[in-house]
């Protein structure tokens, strides 16, 4: 038994949807999740920026003495290679696993990315599929208003605007004719009824949050790091903004009252 928690960062909302998976997947391990509030979004940053940005990120959640540090950002996971490779802690991204999860899924290998500019950018999915399924084709499509309606809480499946604006970043993924489409940041996961919805039956949506979390819990399983099955987990939440709707939001995404758990701090201090 391991008592140490999960650390797991996001720029902002997003990485509540691997937070949520940790809770009904893994209930018995502890969390701490910093939200960059402050700093969102990451995706039209630099390469140079989302590097500084996850170190910084690492740095904080290491002074928890996390056993497990979860990048759940495809932005981080695509872009800031040198920082990951110097976390000390096992680490898990979301690129690999949804990778995994895709290529098992298509039955054209015909597979679509939805994700940030930085992420499209960077070819890590289109890279990381081609070693997993050489045959398979890859379409990204850079999607850098749905981290914004998440963040705004504009999510609900009636919402005419954000119906428009998902349907146009869809559109040329369906036409060429995709089976699996990787909603590569974790923000997108929040979103999937109505991608669902536009996408059809016949298109299966890799969720990148919950594929993180079944490698997490691969690792603390193989590793004996898992924490006592009895216990049950607590969740501790930290933003570098004070904004006013986090907390709100939050509830909304993960179905439970955080206001009591959710801390200001300036991560550089």
């Amino acid at each position: 038994m391991d008592k140490r928690p999960i650390g797991v960062f996001d720029s902002g909302l997003g990485g509540l949807s691997a937070v949520k998976a940790i809770i009904k997947y893994l209930p018995e391990e502890d969390i701490i999740y910093f939200g960059d509030t402050g700093r969102v979004p990451y995706g039209s940053r630099s390469e140079k920026i989302i590097e500084t940005y996850a170190r910084e990120d690492i740095k904080f959640l290491e002074k928890f003495g996390c056993k497990l540090i979860m990048a759940a950002c495809g932005t981080v996971s695509s872009v800031a290679h040198n920082a990951i490779s110097q976390v000390k802690e096992p680490f898990v991204g979301v690129v690999y696993p949804a990778c995994a999860a895709a290529v098992k899924a298509t039955r054209n290998n015909k597979i679509g990315v939805m994700g940030t500019s930085a992420t499209i950018n960077s070819g890590s999915y289109v890279k990381r599929i081609g070693e997993l399924k050489p045959e398979a084709e890859v379409f990204g499509v850079s999607c850098p208003l749905l981290v914004s309606l998440v963040e705004n809480d504009w999510i609900d499946s009636d919402n005419y605007i954000a119906k428009e604006i998902i349907k146009r970043y869809i559109e040329p993924l369906l036409e060429q004719g995709v089976d699996t489409i990787i909603l590569g940041c974790t923000h997108f996961p929040h979103l999937a009824p109505i991608i669902g919805e536009i996408a059809g039956d016949n298109v299966t949506l890799i969720d990148t949050g919950y594929e993180a979390v079944m490698k997490a819990k691969e690792i603390l399983e193989d590793n004996s790091l898992a924490n006592d099955a009895l216990h049950k987990g607590t969740a501790k939440y930290y933003i570098s903004d004070k904004t006013q709707n986090f907390s709100e939001i939050a509830n909304t995404l993960l179905g439970v009252d955080i206001s009591d758990s959710t801390e200001f701090v300036d991560i550089n201090s």
